[in-house]
């Protein structure tokens, strides 16, 4: 009983400090949008190349059931995510929470977490945006960059200039707001699609019934 109850009195706390005046969130996203950035999110940049490598070189077809124990994995953490979110309907995510169910420490731990986390998840896939970057501007317009701005630190690179300014490019979408994002976000989302079937129906044609 007690514990109820100072679980109530946390939900009441996360919920007086958002509703507090100028610290509430216009609801801007619809749930398509919201749809799309998961689906975003789930199609990133290695899809191409990482999912290619990991299959012929380590895992071989066994790598299409990692895929259906990760998408189990997924599926109950979006329900976790989901019951959370009705029972503690305010913005912050993960860190409110475990502010809510954990108390205030644990959640100083949670958020800090996640700021580790999309840094180095950000970083990796500037990385990878911007090798995409440089492949498009030597393929289209036949430039190519000294590995000095665009190969690893190991392999003769200094600062990788494409990843940077694949960075500060999102960086101007997202400060214009989260409806151009979502806007933006949708575009990228449809045209990646469009290659992921182009790609499926090329290699349909290309399977060896022997296999």
């Amino acid at each position: 009983m007690a514990t109820t109850t100072a679980r109530r009195k946390s939900i009441d706390e996360a919920l007086a400090t958002t509703e507090e005046e100028g610290t509430q969130l216009r609801r801007d996203l619809t749930r398509l949008d919201v749809v799309v950035i998961g689906v975003g999110v789930i199609i990133g940049a290695g899809i191409f190349v990482l999912t290619g490598q990991a299959a012929a070189e380590n895992a071989g077809p066994a790598i299409t059931l990692s895929f259906v124990v990760a998408g189990i994995v997924s599926g109950l953490a979006a329900l976790c995510y989901a019951e959370l979110a009705a029972m503690v309907p305010v913005a912050g995510s993960a860190y409110t929470f475990s502010y809510v169910t954990l108390g205030e420490i644990l959640a100083f731990m949670v958020g800090w977490d996640l700021i580790l986390e999309f840094t180095v998840g950000s970083a990796t896939v500037a990385v990878g945006a911007g090798g995409y970057l440089n492949e498009t501007l030597t393929g289209l317009f036949g430039l190519s960059l000294p590995d000095a701005i665009t190969a690893p630190p190991g392999e003769g690179g200094v600062v990788n200039v494409p990843a940077i300014v694949v960075v500060l490019l999102l960086t101007a979408v997202l400060v214009r707001g989260i409806r151009p994002t979502a806007r933006l976000n949708a575009a990228i989302v449809a045209v990646t699609i469009g290659v992921l079937v182009l790609v499926i129906v090329a290699g349909g044609t290309a399977i060896d019934t022997a296999n």
